[in-house]
């Protein structure tokens, strides 16, 4: 019976080691889990971050595109201005050309 017992004994021993060997393989693995919920966490604060960021850049872009276009608009209608402006101003030359050459301008001599 005592060679049983110490079979047993074995079988206890060698069941408790392994019991051990997992437990302390949990222990491990609790740790790489931490490690790995943190590092989530952190990349997740930086994600919302970041795409705080990147709204705020795209408001801005967009206000500065708007921006552009009603330059672009502005640009437009002061340059198709201009040049009404310009024809106007060589229709008013070409008249005054025309005009001018028409005058015939003879000044009277004076006699004494």
């Amino acid at each position: 019976m005592t060679q049983h017992g110490a079979v047993l004994q074995g079988y206890n021993n060698e069941l408790v080691e392994f019991m051990e060997d997992l437990r302390m393989q949990k222990e491990e693995l609790n740790k790489e889990i931490q490690q790995a919920e943190e590092e989530k966490n952190k990349l997740q604060h930086e994600i919302q971050v970041l795409s705080e960021k990147l709204e705020y850049v795209c408001e801005n872009l967009a206000q500065k595109v708007a921006s552009r276009n009603e330059l672009d608009k502005s640009l437009a209608e002061i340059e198709a201005a201009y040049m009404k402006i310009l024809d106007s101003s060589r229709s008013l030359l070409n008249v005054v050309k025309k005009q001018v050459g028409s005058l015939k301008y003879t000044p009277e001599l004076k006699t004494n």
